[in-house]
């Protein structure tokens, strides 16, 4: 096949497949150029997940009539002059592409005023060809309309996601922003409905808050650090919120780095983050992290990627160990006991005083305590069932040996004699094991849990944890959780399971939301429930409520691991102990 130069529409569309990769692109494309032209207001409006239309209003500059042509041609440009300016730029975009590539794929109205004319003009752009150019009416700023996305290159147009992932990945990219430029009042709606709304204040935490939600930001502590770059002279500045120790997930996903008010991807970073938790988080746990890194513009490079989602640092190593140092200093400053429980593989919700354990007073497990038996059993690995079908009421079958209580270690380990020899039981595994069981047992045979009113508290919740609470909400109500709507991302809590406790409601309900964003199974849930209300390691129990926790745990099933599986119960025989005192 003979070599030929293409044409202009094709060169276009390919330039276009590096810039604009679904409907979220084009969003971001949008916002920065609102956000360069100094708007304090910008609101995006969404039709079918981006793919039937995406608006951007914004009440910035605006662009002259002049120009407005320009705008929408590949490399014309408003922020460069001279390459040298490739290494200081200050603003979101800058090559020119974004415009003119959006224009290639879609239907594209531009209608804009600016701030120093009488009237406005619209731009209607079909394919990347123009069809109509008027000067009309129009208010200071700019209104960007892109239809029918994808309408001349329907490849990529089969390679979208589903709504809901296009639709998370929109709300990503304009939280991101609102969080990035705390002054400028955002407001997101899908399909005529608002979905986000930021405050505009220019105070950081305001925004946060209305990203993560209330009860996830108050588990969060305030980062402020400063370097100066070696040989340079220029200071790196590092701020935001981090989590604390208690609060942490699997992966590094939730750490959100923004250099120089754009929203980057960098593996280096999110590393010095989860690294400044050394020592502090279990193995193969992350933190929460919200961080504005503000760099020299001359030692950062933007110009990796067409999205400009990655950087590059004239000195990464300095930039690393800001940002590194600035949240270590912070997390250092944090104490809590249970930080010391390191094997630990799931969050721990901190209910307990810092200084000291907490002790308990008598607590109810939600269970009757059994006769004792004077049968033993010994303790292997064929467990039984612990109900059988024999009558009308079921008979319980003991799965553990008699065991005796001795005392507590630790304030998370409870020692018991048996028939053979010393039993060392974690209590908050074996507490959440009992009560996972006796929720299953519930629900099958009932449709829910038995709540309790409580006095109503409001709950802010994130984007995210809105749709995840829509989705899941007769899940949640046959938990025992009550709520309603009481606005915007806000939720009227009136009601919670019979055995959540004062202290663990807000934090126990985060972390149910937060595992159903991961779209699990009921049962896993159920799991999760259990392992919110568990005693928890650092509890100071009596000895009579020692007592029934391990009556009750000798008669549940599979007693030897909580539903994790984590080792809920060592054995040490007698003779094993015999050997250490021989030795």
């Amino acid at each position: 096949m003979a070599i030929r130069l293409l044409d202009d529409r094709v060169v276009s569309q390919i330039a276009a497949g590096e810039v604009v990769e679904r409907p979220a692109s084009v969003v971001k494309e949008l916002v920065e150029n609102a956000l360069d032209a100094g708007a304090s207001f910008v609101q995006i409006e969404i039709a079918d997940s981006g793919r039937r239309r995406i608006q951007v209003n914004d009440d910035g500059s605006g662009i002259p009539v002049e120009e407005v042509p320009l705008a929408v041609m590949r490399h014309a440009t408003s922020k460069l002059v001279t390459a040298d300016d490739l290494s200081h730029i200050e603003t979101l975009g800058f090559r020119g592409e974004a415009l003119a590539s959006v224009a290639a794929v879609s239907r594209l109205t531009v209608t804009s005023r600016y701030r120093d004319a009488d009237v406005g003009v619209r731009l209607r752009i079909e394919g990347g060809e123009l069809i109509e150019q008027a000067t009309i009416g129009a208010p200071v700023g700019t209104i960007i309309a892109v239809e029918n996305l994808f309408f001349n290159t329907p490849a990529r147009k089969k390679f979208l996601k589903s709504d809901m992932t296009e639709k998370r990945v929109i709300n990503q990219i304009v939280m991101n922003y609102a969080m990035a430029y705390p002054h400028v009042r955002f407001v997101l709606i899908h399909d005529d409905r608002e979905v986000f709304r930021s405050p505009g204040t220019g105070n950081f935490a305001d925004v946060v808050v209305k990203v993560v939600g209330l009860s996830q930001f108050r588990q969060m502590v305030e980062v402020s650090g400063q370097d100066v770059v070696r040989g340079h002279g220029g200071t790196i500045r590092v701020r935001g919120f981090v989590s604390e120790p208690n609060l942490n997930r699997k992966d590094r996903t939730r750490i959100t780095l923004f250099v120089n008010g754009r929203a980057v991807q960098d593996n280096s970073l999110s590393y010095a983050v989860s690294q400044a938790y050394h020592t502090l988080l279990p193995k193969g746990r992350y933190p929460y992290g919200i961080l504005l890194i503000q760099v020299p513009p001359e030692i950062v490079d933007v110009n990796v990627h067409p999205t400009k989602a990655e950087v590059r640092f004239e000195d990464a190593s300095a930039v690393f160990a800001a940002v590194q140092r600035a949240v270590r200093d912070v997390i250092l400053g944090y104490s809590q006991p249970s930080l010391a429980n390191r094997h630990q593989t799931r969050p721990i919700d901190r209910d307990w005083d810092d200084d000291k354990p907490t002790r308990m007073g008598q607590m109810d497990f939600g269970f009757d305590l059994p006769d004792r038996a004077d049968d033993e059993f010994s303790f292997g690995d064929n467990q039984k069932p612990a109900y059988t079908d024999e009558g009308e009421q079921p008979q319980r079958v003991r799965t553990l040996p008699v065991l005796r209580v001795l005392g507590q270690i630790g304030a998370a380990y409870i020692v018991t004699e048996g028939p053979a020899g010393m039993y060392l039981i974690d209590q908050h595994g074996a507490h959440q094991r009992i009560l996972y069981e006796s929720f299953r047992r519930v629900l099958e045979e009932s449709d829910a849990l038995e709540s309790q009113p409580i006095e109503t508290q409001t709950i802010d919740v994130s984007v995210a944890e809105n749709r995840a609470i829509q989705a899941n909400m007769d899940m949640l109500e046959r938990l025992g959780f009550v709520l309603e709507s009481f606005g915007i991302n806000t939720y009227a809590l009136r009601a919670v399971p019979v055995e959540l406790t004062q202290t663990d409601i807000i934090s126990g309900l985060a972390h149910l939301i937060e595992r159903l964003q991961e779209r699990i199974d009921p049962e896993t849930l159920l799991m999760h429930l259990a392992d919110v209300i568990a005693v928890k390691r650092g509890v100071i129990m009596p000895q009579e409520d020692m007592q029934a926790l391990i009556r009750e745990l000798e008669y549940t099933p599979s007693p030897k691991q909580d539903t994790f599986g984590e080792t809920i119960i060592l054995h040490f025989s007698a003779e094993q102990i015999a050997r250490q005192f021989r030795n």
